[in-house]
């Protein structure tokens, strides 16, 4: 490991430790607040070191990025004392093993789609389905999968370069405010994934590349990586606006492939006599056999 990622690896420990602390108020910790003037937003850092059972000392070095070494038990610590949520707690664990320069991590999902894969993507004729890696590229999908995301698939943006990226239509592509009409949500649950995939696999160059990208491109999505959010996705409810059906609210599981490290099949599947069952339905009538895959 560089000079340069110790650095950017320490730091990201320090922004993602120092926001969560901010988030909390002493009272919202069970703590005595004594006065009215206090200059600090959130905990202090004494606060978390009296709530996580550590020496202020100890927990400044943490704060500062120096999380090699720390044992399970420490960062459990940590996480109760700063509440954080499961996927926060899973975040700063894979912070941790990114920081042990020693540590080898497998190598980025090749994008290649196993054929036993892709049949059974195109065997979900009735649910729209897709296959993403850690960079929500859109490697390959079903014919209703591609009709559903067909506003995505046909951006513009993708003319001339591909694969197909949802990070990369909703932050660059104006058409994106016609396909999310939660666009707030939508915007922020990519992002928070996104911040969540760089600490499980820091050294994907293209998904620091994408990061970098959208950074300089987008000042919306620069603010929302500032947040420091991360979040599991894997599974919820999307609303979707189609230009052929309209508006859809539909289930979906996200699913990972264990023999493909890094990707993941995503299958909406909306109630039975639904809104958007129906919606489906129709949208299925207009659309060939024919999977996409880059």
């Amino acid at each position: 490991m560089t000079d340069s990622q110790r650095h950017e690896r320490a730091d990201e420990v320090r922004e993602f430790l120092s926001t969560r602390r901010a988030r909390i108020t002493p009272q919202q910790a069970g703590l005595p607040v004594f006065g009215g003037n206090r200059r600090v937003i959130g905990l202090r850092r004494e606060e978390v070191a009296l709530l996580a059972g550590m020496s202020i000392d100890y927990y400044i070095r943490l704060e500062r990025g120096n999380l090699g070494g720390a044992s399970d038990s420490v960062l459990d610590s940590l996480s109760h004392a700063l509440q954080l949520d499961d996927a926060e707690r899973a975040h700063l664990y894979d912070l941790a093993r990114a920081v042990t320069a020693s540590e080898r991590r497998p190598p980025p999902a090749t994008g290649r789609i196993r054929p036993v894969v892709l049949r059974m993507l195109d065997a979900m004729a009735g649910l729209p389905a897709y296959i993403c890696n850690g960079r929500l590229d859109i490697l390959a999908a079903n014919s209703l999968g591609q009709a559903l995301y067909a506003p995505v698939c046909d951006s513009p943006l993708f003319a001339q370069r591909g694969p197909v990226n949802t990070a990369r239509f909703l932050f660059l592509d104006p058409g994106s405010v016609d396909f999310w009409p939660e666009r707030e949500k939508a915007a922020n649950d990519l992002v928070a994934f996104l911040r969540t995939e760089t600490g499980r696999s820091p050294r994907d160059k293209g998904l620091t590349d994408l990061i970098g990208e959208l950074s300089a491109q987008s000042d919306e999505f620069a603010r929302r990586w500032a947040r420091h959010d991360v979040r599991f996705h894997h599974s919820g409810v999307k609303r979707l606006r189609h230009p052929l059906v309209g508006d859809l609210t539909l289930s979906y599981e996200a699913l990972g492939l264990p023999a493909d490290p890094g990707l993941r099949i995503t299958v909406y599947s909306p109630e039975p006599g639904s809104p958007g069952r129906q919606a489906l339905d129709l949208l299925a009538s207009w659309v060939g056999s024919t999977a996409l895959e880059h």
